[in-house]
């Protein structure tokens, strides 16, 4: 009897050490699309594939923005038709404005709108009130201010940033001199991603996600070549991960590659947390772009608090069905 009982507690007391482990071994999932639908293919396509990603179960679904082709109207209609395939997703989703939604709305083909006026629309339709859209409401924080649309939230260990930078060269403008626009913008744009890994360090998130629609140009930027929208936001992005202890994730769309890489390099002369050298890749800066048309699919970024690298990715090829 005294044997059975050591025994016993020799299994509880093992038992209990793998559960106390166990609890140290999180994970959260969401999921990301963007530079989507862009035909009435993909209009009829994006529902399954919202309903296949609800069978997942990620806690949020990211949408990097461009939800149209450039050519199509920027219409009340079309904003309307998307924000209510947004809302009949089954798991929150949240949105973040493309080019081909505003700045790129005074071409001919999409209507020869005014793109202030579009923006505006925007915020009306789908950042009117501090949650996400889909039949599952997220609370968010939105950027105090005229620029509702750049917001916040967390998930587990991880601080989400999102911010108004489209593309085509950040609506810089064809000029040397920035337009009206981008100067108004952009400074309210570097403050929140600047406040943003301000957040992550005062509340020692384990990572930072930075969500937007433009591909900034890293290759260009290698190069000497970086453009000039995009200047000041890769050299704060380079700075604050280099002074930041955790993980770094951008997540953006625009070009419609979708890859996984580490493409921002360390120009300041200083080491990385590995050890880099100068020109190198910094080790704790990861870019996921999004699929985009023309291939249709998703991707599930998987937060492992007991990975070195904290992210893990699923790539998902969408199957029409």
């Amino acid at each position: 009897m005294k044997t059975i009982t050591a025994t016993t507690g020799v299994l509880l007391g093992t038992l209990g050490l793998l559960l106390a482990s166990g609890l140290h071994a999180e994970t959260w999932r969401f999921a990301v699309i963007g530079d989507v639908p862009y035909n009435s293919y993909e209009e009829r396509q994006l529902p399954v594939m919202l309903d296949d990603i609800a069978a997942e179960h990620p806690q949020f679904i990211v949408h990097a923005g461009d939800f149209k082709a450039s050519r199509m109207p920027c219409s009340d209609a079309l904003f309307r038709d998307r924000r209510a395939l947004f809302d009949a997703s089954r798991v929150p989703l949240i949105y973040v404005p493309g080019d081909n939604e505003w700045t790129d709305c005074h071409l001919m083909t999409a209507g020869d709108f005014d793109p202030l006026e579009r923006l505006q629309k925007l915020r009306e339709l789908f950042f009117a009130t501090p949650r996400s859209l889909g039949q599952q409401a997220l609370a968010v924080e939105q950027q105090p201010g005229a620029y509702p649309e750049q917001l916040r939230w967390r998930l587990g260990p991880v601080l989400f940033v999102s911010l108004n930078v489209p593309g085509s060269n950040n609506n810089f403008g064809h000029r040397k001199t920035p337009s009206p626009e981008y100067l108004a913008r952009h400074p309210a744009v570097i403050e929140w991603l600047e406040q943003g890994f301000a957040a992550a360090r005062r509340e020692k998130a384990a990572g930072l996600v930075i969500v937007m629609q433009a591909n900034p140009g890293f290759k260009h930027a290698v190069a000497g070549l970086t453009h000039s929208g995009y200047r000041q936001l890769l050299e704060t992005l380079r700075r604050e991960t280099l002074a930041f202890p955790g993980q770094v994730l951008l997540i953006h769309g625009d070009t419609h590659w979708q890859r996984i890489d580490k493409p921002l390099r360390d120009t300041s002369g200083t080491s990385n947390h590995s050890g880099d050298a100068d020109n190198q890749p910094i080790a704790n800066f990861t870019r996921l772009e999004t699929f985009g048309y023309p291939l249709l699919g998703w991707v599930k970024v998987i937060v492992d608090s007991e990975n070195p690298q904290l992210f893990r990715f699923e790539v998902h090829a969408h199957r029409a069905h």
